[in-house]
């Protein structure tokens, strides 16, 4: 199996390098970043910074597909080729339903999880006569654990209920400049299941994603989420995550590090994430293809 999931990467990166020989449409263009009146647009250059949601939308028929790839911990030495040996992914597929409204879904290899969510922009950063400040984007989403016994420790019954997950979060987001983007995630998150017994099945975490563009093609971006109620002896670290979009037209292709495995919301607010200080950390890269299955509305 995990050789299976490395030939599909494999074969997606194949896919994204040949696309971007003949891509003639920019990718923020797919997105619904065209030019409408006041609104501010290319805040990010994903719907997804790199592990949590962007505030950026996908256009209306737009379908994202994505791959994320990480590899194992880089202090693992030379043995495992600081980490190259080994890896985990998710794939998904994201879908513009109106250019204020997406709904998305992945599997992990991490647990076998399953994930969907719907997100919706209720306020966009504009400028002019009718000015917003800030860009509001409402998600909610639910994770399912398919392994075969999720919860042998416990000996209970692994039914549909336990095994879920879900969390909500409101992205507050603002373009400063041309080259300078930030965002604040206030998030929950709630387990119908813990290992501890004295641990919270609620997570309450506040997420920053931050982006800085170097040139017109190529932006460093910093994701990390801060749990304000983690039980006092978990030694899981914050997720932290840096890396490096790329467009390539049509598609963006990232290069990044980070201290966590897990790449849904429950995964890495929650899973064992390691310390960058002592190296536990993985190098991964994001895939993201985005197709125009519906033609735009043309403006009036």
């Amino acid at each position: 199996m995990k050789k299976l999931w490395q030939r599909l990467a494999l074969l997606a990166l194949l896919i994204n390098i040949s696309s971007s020989l003949f891509a003639q449409d920019d990718l923020l263009g797919l997105l619904g970043e065209e030019e409408t009146g006041d609104k501010v647009v290319n805040a990010f250059k994903s719907p997804r910074v790199i592990n949590g949601h962007s505030m950026e939308m996908l256009d209306a028929g737009a379908l994202d597909f994505r791959i994320l790839h990480r590899f194992g911990k880089i202090n693992q030495g030379f043995y495992d080729m600081f980490g190259l040996d080994n890896a985990s992914m998710r794939m998904g597929f994201d879908y513009g339903i109106t250019p204020n409204l997406t709904v998305g879904f992945g599997r992990s290899t991490s647990r076998k999880e399953l994930d969907g969510f719907l997100k919706y922009r209720l306020l966009w950063q504009s400028r002019g006569s009718k000015s917003v400040p800030v860009s509001l984007v409402l998600v909610g989403g639910l994770t399912y654990n398919g392994l075969k016994e999720p919860f042998a420790s416990l000996e209970i019954e692994p039914n549909f209920t336990r095994r879920t997950a879900y969390y909500t979060q409101a992205i507050v987001g603002r373009k400063f400049s041309e080259k300078f983007s930030a965002q604040l995630v206030p998030t929950w998150l709630h387990r119908n299941i813990v290992e501890n017994e004295l641990e919270s099945n609620d997570i309450v975490a506040l997420g920053m994603g931050l982006r800085y563009k170097f040139v017109k093609r190529v932006a460093l971006v910093v994701d990390y989420y801060y749990a304000f109620n983690r039980f006092p002896d978990d030694p899981t670290y914050n997720p932290t995550s840096i890396g490096f979009d790329i467009d390539t037209g049509g598609h963006v292709f990232q290069l990044h590090f980070s201290n966590a495995v897990g790449m849904n919301e429950r995964a890495f607010l929650t899973d064992a994430n390691g310390s960058w200080l002592k190296g536990e950390i993985q190098f991964g890269f994001n895939l993201s293809r985005v197709f125009q299955l519906k033609e735009k509305n043309k403006k009036s």
